[in-house]
């Protein structure tokens, strides 16, 4: 069975879904049949590459709220975000073009890393005030999980991978899918949302059991 996540790597909620769903995953009797498949999603595509904002000053231009109000936003997300495992600092967080992460994470993909290149660009935006656009930190961060950073390096030299980033949106648009984390459970059912564990849990079942079920 196989879950496709679309995901962007600056998404606050993209990285508390992501655990919520793993936590689902480690009650779900058949984890080990689970393949997952991560899909770009750019929530800004419009930013123009190279512009960095940090997201409390992005979130104030975007619902029109003061400093307070933004700064209890960011708390109550971050608290969320804690109960999960997670420690975000939003303080530091910056809203960039994700593009370039996005090519990185396919290369990632095509190296049986995806999963891993993807936790760890969310790990450097949330947490740890990382600028994903800039390309000598996304050289570093692959040479962390495991790919040749020379590899990656020619990736971003070029623009390899930009059209499976598209492709990936385009997918999106056609589903009907307007935000992430949106979960696709054996391309069946939807799932929008970081949702509660147990809506993972029995997303995961439902899907299974229907798997299982012979054609008529």
């Amino acid at each position: 069975m196989r879950i496709d996540i679309w995901s962007d790597v600056v998404c606050a909620w993209c990285y508390i879904g992501k655990r919520r769903l793993e936590a689902a995953l480690d009650q779900f009797e058949h984890a080990d049949a689970v393949e997952l498949h991560w899909h770009s999603f750019q929530l800004d595509p419009a930013l123009p590459p190279g512009r960095r904002e940090l997201v409390s000053e992005v979130t104030a231009k975007k619902t029109g709220a003061g400093p307070e109000q933004v700064r209890a936003m960011l708390r109550q997300i971050s608290e969320l975000a804690e109960a999960e495992g997670l420690e975000y600092d939003l303080d530091r967080a910056m809203s960039v073009n994700t593009l370039d992460a996005h090519r990185v994470n396919h290369l990632a993909a095509e190296h049986g890393l995806g999963g891993r290149m993807h936790e760890r660009l969310l790990a450097a935006q949330l947490a740890e005030g990382e600028a994903v656009d800039d390309a000598d930190t996304l050289v570093r961060l692959g040479g962390e999980v495991g790919l040749p950073e020379a590899e990656v390096r020619r990736v971003l030299l070029g623009d390899a991978y930009a059209a499976e980033v598209a492709a990936d949106i385009r997918e999106a648009r056609r589903l009907g899918v307007s935000g992430v984390p949106f979960y696709v459970f054996d391309r069946t059912y939807g799932v929008s949302g970081a949702q509660p564990v147990g809506v993972f849990l029995e997303a995961l079942r439902t899907a299974y059991a229907d798997s299982a079920v012979p054609d008529r």
